[in-house]
């Protein structure tokens, strides 16, 4: 699907492999999603321009390359997406945080918004959304059409897994957002649960279930 990127990297395959198992160890779960985090980012951020800048080594001078362009948010949608982020800030510590908290109503499914804050230059800085599942859709949409609401403009989306009527319907609604995934899986059940899927990765995440 066009604007959609499959990351198909061993290590990331068989870490997400590790994370669906349903008798991992909290403990477990966090550093998996921290460690695929990392990986990701790798991906993500792949097309970051770069621009050659003079610096001295130890034995001679050098024009070497540096990240140009525009900064970096990274925007986790609370509360998985929290530990997600993690693997990514250790790669780039300088990235600013917009926080999204959402949680979805049981029985409409909707996405509610209960805390955000942001940047307030979110228009200078590409904003990467950080979730780890894109089941419904209705999380992601919602994250995006707020970042965009306070002056977002360039924004991608990365999640762990998605089901095929997410990505559809952030692709419908959000054309312009580029999603990576590790893996899109068969459906969704009658609850909105991805199946296979992993579970709800905030309760797997901090054993609140």
């Amino acid at each position: 699907m066009e604007g959609v990127t499959i990351v198909n990297h061993p290590l990331v395959q068989h870490k997400l492999t590790l994370l669906r198992k349903k008798d991992i160890s909290t403990k477990s779960f966090r550093e998996l999603l921290k460690e695929i985090g990392m990986l990701l980012c790798y991906e993500v951020t792949r097309d970051l321009p770069l621009a050659d800048i003079e610096i001295e080594t130890p034995l001679a001078q050098m024009k070497s390359p540096q990240i140009a362009g525009k900064k970096l948010v990274f925007a986790p949608v609370l509360r998985a997406g929290v530990t997600f982020a993690e693997g990514m800030l250790d790669l780039v510590p300088t990235a600013r945080i917009a926080h999204i908290g959402l949680y979805r109503e049981p029985e409409t499914f909707t996405a509610v918004e209960y805390f955000f804050k942001a940047p307030s230059d979110l228009h200078e800085r590409l904003v990467i959304v950080i979730a780890p599942v894109l089941a419904t859709g209705n999380a992601a949409v919602a994250a995006v059409d707020r970042l965009k609401e306070r002056g977002a403009n360039d924004i991608r989306l990365v999640c762990l897994i998605g089901a095929p009527e997410g990505v559809e319907r952030m692709r419908g609604i959000h054309p312009d957002v580029p999603i990576w995934l590790a893996a899109i899986d068969e459906g969704l059940d009658r609850n909105g649960f991805i199946l296979p899927g992993l579970g709800d990765a905030g309760d797997r995440a901090y054993g609140t279930k």
